[in-house]
C-alpha cells in the first residue's frame, strides 16, 4: 500500500487530504511544515508527497528543491490556493510533478495521484542510446552524455526519453503533454517549455546533440553526423 507523506500547515486542509486518500486506499503521514516534512521523509518509505506552498519556516518552493535534491524520481505534487501560471510554472521548474489548486475536487486529487505514481513505477529493464554520446537508463533515471551522468526528475527524463527514442522525429508540445503527463492533464502547455530548457541547462548541446525547436511544431532531438 503506497504512502503518501501530505506537507500542509493547515490542520483542515490535511484532515481532508488524508481522509480522501485513505478512501482510496493509501496510507498517510503528516507533515505541518517543511522541516517536518523532510525529517519524516527520511525517516519513512515514502512514494509520493502532497506539499503545500505557503507554509511557515521552510515553504513549499524551499521544500520542493529539498526533496527534489534528494530524490530524482519522488513524485512531488503541489496543492495550494496560489494560481497564477507564474507559481505553476515555477512549481515545475523546481521539480514538481504535478500542480493541483484549491479547492480541489477529491477525485481529481487522488486520480492524480495514482497518475504519478503509476509513472514512477513504469520503469522497465530498458536503455536508449542515442550517437555516441548519450545514453538513457530507465532503471535509475540516468543520462550518460559522454564522461558525465545525470540523474535526471522524472518528467525529465520521460521527455529526453521520448525525443531519444526517435531521433529526428518532431513531436508537438500537445503530444509530449498526452505521453508524459497523461490526457488527463489541464495545466498549461509551458510546462513542456519549462522542462526543454532545463534539459538544455543541464547538458545540451553536447556531443552532437541538440534539442532543436521547430517553429510552430514543438521540439526534436537532433544527431549530427
Amino acid at each position: 500500500m503506497p504512502t503518501i507523506l501530505v506537507a500542509d500547515d493547515d490542520a483542515h486542509i490535511r484532515e481532508l487530504v488524508c481522509l480522501f486518500l485513505h478512501n482510496d486506499g493509501f496510507t498517510t503521514i503528516e507533515a505541518v511544515d517543511g522541516e517536518e516534512a523532510l525529517a519524516l521523509q527520511a525517516s519513512n518509505s515514502v512514494d509520493l508527497v502532497v506539499l503545500d506552498i505557503m507554509m511557515p519556516g521552510m515553504d513549499g518552493w524551499a521544500l520542493c528543491r529539498e526533496l527534489r535534491r534528494r530524490s530524482a524520481h519522488l513524485p512531488l505534487l503541489m496543492l495550494s490556493a496560489r494560481s497564477q501560471t507564474w507559481e505553476k510554472v515555477k512549481g515545475f521548474e523546481i521539480g514538481a510533478d504535478d500542480y493541483l489548486t484549491k479547492p480541489f475536487d477529491p477525485l481529481e486529487l487522488t486520480v492524480r495521484v495514482r497518475a504519478l505514481l503509476k509513472r514512477s513505477r513504469s520503469v522497465v529493464d530498458k536503455t536508449v542510446t542515442v550517437g555516441k554520446s548519450l545514453k538513457l537508463d530507465r532503471n535509475t533515471y540516468k543520462v550518460t552524455a559522454g564522461v558525465e551522468t545525470f540523474t535526471l526528475p522524472l518528467k525529465e527524463f520521460e521527455l529526453l526519453y521520448t525525443l531519444a527514442e526517435t531521433p529526428g522525429q518532431v513531436y508537438t508540445r500537445e503530444q509530449l503533454i498526452e505521453r508524459i503527463w497523461g490526457i488527463d492533464y489541464t495545466g498549461d502547455n509551458r510546462t513542456v517549455d519549462v522542462h526543454i530548457k532545463r534539459l538544455r541547462e543541464r547538458f545540451v548541446p553536447f556531443g552532437g546533440l541538440q534539442i532543436e525547436t521547430v517553429r510552430g511544431l514543438g521540439y526534436r532531438l537532433e544527431v549530427e553526423a
